[in-house]
């Protein structure tokens, strides 16, 4: 038997929607920071820019987008926004549903209507993956579009486990020390492609996606494709993550704090030439007197309007 009154519910229930309120908005707050220090600290938007989104119909890509928007209402330089849809004609994909998203929420966009999706299928016999011919279709397609509406950066919706993930696909299975990185030259050297979310968590972008209700399209073309190699790295990730809280960051840290005379890359470290200064390095063998398992001290980079508190 319920023991409260109609008024006392009605109190718990306002109280409990205040606290979902409050932290929704934290989330933003920090989703919004954490962009913000991405495109800060890699300079990925200028001032006359103009932003080329590529939408996906992913919560990632409607995210990205989401938060570009907040901040350029926010920003000190002025930059404009274009969202661009690749449609790759696979069976079933709901036509209508992003270009209502985009129209109801007042961004220009364009729709790129290409069967990419046949073309995967008549060359990837079946239960191969279909990934690396896709991602490369795509994005020769992306660049023209983006050269013919004259956008200055492509921003894709990656975040920071993709870019984990990426690096350990690298490592694992193609024995390079390579990541997917915040900002770039593309293939054709015509464009700079950025990832805003480089610094944001997967799992915010989950929540994100449900506090605003984002009209989620799945991917019919590879989502069936259960042992991806990125699926299995992603659970090992998770699984870090939940046994060993901080790995992760660390690992993730780490990509932004490299010695270079402290690999074997000939080729970013000129070891032939290498001989004795008679002055100390703040980069030499420091091997026997300091302990490379110490936890490291993190710095924090604060945007007042943006935090979290």
């Amino acid at each position: 038997m319920n023991d409260f009154s109609p008024e006392t519910e009605s109190a718990v229930s306002a109280r409990k929607a205040e606290k979902i309120a409050y932290e929704n908005n934290k989330l933003h707050k920090r989703l919004c920071r954490l962009v913000g220090q991405a495109i800060g600290d890699f300079n990925m938007i200028e001032d006359g820019d103009k932003v080329m989104v590529c939408l996906s119909g992913g919560k990632d890509s409607y995210g990205l987008l989401d938060i570009l928007l907040t901040l350029r209402e926010r920003a000190p330089i002025h930059f404009d926004v274009v969202a661009v849809n690749l449609d790759q004609k696979q069976p079933g994909f709901p036509e209508h549903v992003l270009p209502e998203y985009l129209s109801k929420v007042g961004v220009p966009f364009h729709i790129e209507n290409q069967d990419t999706y046949s073309i995967v299928k008549r060359l990837i016999p079946e239960g191969k993956t279909t990934c690396s011919l896709c991602s490369r279709l795509r994005r020769g397609i992306l660049y023209r579009v983006a050269s013919e509406l004259g956008a200055t950066k492509i921003a894709l919706g990656h975040h920071r486990d993709d870019i984990l993930e990426t690096f350990f696909l690298n490592m694992f299975f193609g024995s390079k020390l390579k990541g997917m990185p915040p900002k770039l030259q593309s293939d054709d050297g015509k464009h700079i492609v950025i990832r805003p979310l480089a610094y944001v968590k997967e799992v915010d972008m989950e929540r994100y996606a449900q506090v605003k209700q984002f009209p989620i399209i799945p991917c019919d073309l590879c989502g069936s494709q259960e042992n991806l190699q990125r699926k299995q790295i992603k659970a090992m990730l998770r699984d870090w993550e939940k046994k060993h809280p901080g790995r992760v960051e660390n690992i993730f840290s780490s990509l932004s704090t490299i010695t270079p005379s402290h690999l074997m890359d000939k080729n970013l470290f000129n070891f032939m030439d290498l001989k004795v200064t008679g002055e100390a390095s703040p980069d030499g063998d420091i091997a026997f007197d300091e302990d490379p398992c110490a936890t490291p001290v993190p710095s924090v980079v604060r945007f007042n309007k943006l935090d979290d508190e």
